[in-house]
């Protein structure tokens, strides 16, 4: 992926409840340096195992790069300078940046890479991404690894919903009337995917937060 900006952003191969699904954008033969790069982060800031303000265990294990994280503990949901445990979360790597410009055509760099781990029976619940400051800004989702079942809803809980397969290298836009729809990951397939030795499915998330 070409780390410069794009003036003509590729057309999605399907466009559903006003996301954008590009479907195989990441050729298979340049997955596993995607992965290479997710596990250099990782080995700066380790994935945690985020607990809800309420107290109950997310399924999914998670960690950040770039100039803040998303982190969830008994003290709510936000944006942070540092990891839980410390340390500054490490810069976005290139060829992630390289994707955010050429998919979203968005000059600004994001602030966040969220990096989600989805082991056996991981999943996620239905929700809003709206802890960002300026919402004219798309969300840019990235999937590696074992099949995802991706549920896209409307700007409220109540709206009809509409799922669809997400498959490793696909990459999904969340702007205009999708930028605040509920979405979640029903369930993974676990093991459909060889990227991975064990199995389990990387999602990375770019959003800016602030502008």
């Amino acid at each position: 992926m070409n780390s410069g900006d794009s003036a003509d952003p590729p057309v999605p191969t399907l466009r559903l409840r006003g996301f954008d699904i590009h479907a195989g954008l990441i050729p298979a033969a340049g997955q596993a340096g995607w992965v290479d790069d997710i596990r250099a982060v990782v080995a700066a800031a380790p994935l945690v195992a985020p607990v809800t303000p309420g107290g109950r265990a997310m399924s999914v294990r998670m960690t950040a790069a770039g100039r803040l994280g998303w982190v969830a503990d008994r003290a709510g949901y936000r944006y942070a300078a540092r990891h839980p445990g410390g340390g500054d979360w490490p810069p976005i790597p290139e060829r992630v940046l390289g994707l955010w410009h050429q998919v979203t055509g968005v000059q600004r760099a994001p602030d966040c890479c969220l990096i989600n781990f989805y082991g056996a029976g991981a999943r996620m619940g239905m929700h809003q991404d709206r802890d960002e400051g300026d919402f004219t800004f798309p969300v840019l989702s990235v999937s590696l690894g074992d099949d995802a079942l991706f549920r896209m809803g409307g700007p409220d809980r109540t709206a009809p919903t509409q799922s669809v397969w997400l498959h490793s290298g696909d990459v999904v836009v969340m702007g205009g009337a999708a930028r605040l729809a509920f979405h979640g990951i029903d369930r993974v397939r676990h093991g459909s995917s060889a990227l991975l030795p064990k199995g389990g499915r990387i999602n990375l998330t770019l959003r800016v937060v602030a502008d």
